[in-house]
């Protein structure tokens, strides 16, 4: 004679199992989220004046780190020789103006504040002989 312990299927055949919520939730949150390219740590946010970046950079003082910024590409690097290697580009919609924005390191953060530069008008006058 074989036993065989008799489960009642109503008890679990409702309830899904823990992989299928986990996928569900990986799914949901990728299917949700705007495609990102390596935004790790990044930040991102931007009004009709500024675009603003957070970078996590901890470990990094001030002076291991070199930012530039060309036309419309922002590019931030670690020196050489410190103690953790970052280097990374963005290139953003419009100019940024170089002279107006400004750089924050708090805490392991930095906070880059990128003015737009007002586009300059391509208009000339004619005189009238």
């Amino acid at each position: 004679m074989i036993f065989a312990p008799v489960i009642r299927r109503a008890a679990y055949a409702n309830a899904p199992r823990s992989a299928d919520l986990a996928l569900q939730r990986f799914l949901m949150g990728a299917l949700s989220a705007p495609a990102r390219a390596s935004t790790a740590g990044v930040t991102v946010t931007a009004d009709d004046k500024a675009t603003t970046l957070q970078l996590d950079v901890p470990g990094l003082a001030r002076e291991q780190l070199q930012i530039s910024i060309e036309g419309k590409v922002v590019q931030v690097q670690s020196v050489e020789g410190a103690p953790r290697q970052v280097q990374r580009a963005w290139e953003l919609a419009d100019d940024i103006d170089a002279a107006a924005s400004t750089a924050k390191l708090e805490n392991g953060v930095l906070t880059l504040t990128l003015v737009r530069a007002a586009p300059a008008s391509r208009a000339t006058q004619i005189t009238v002989h």
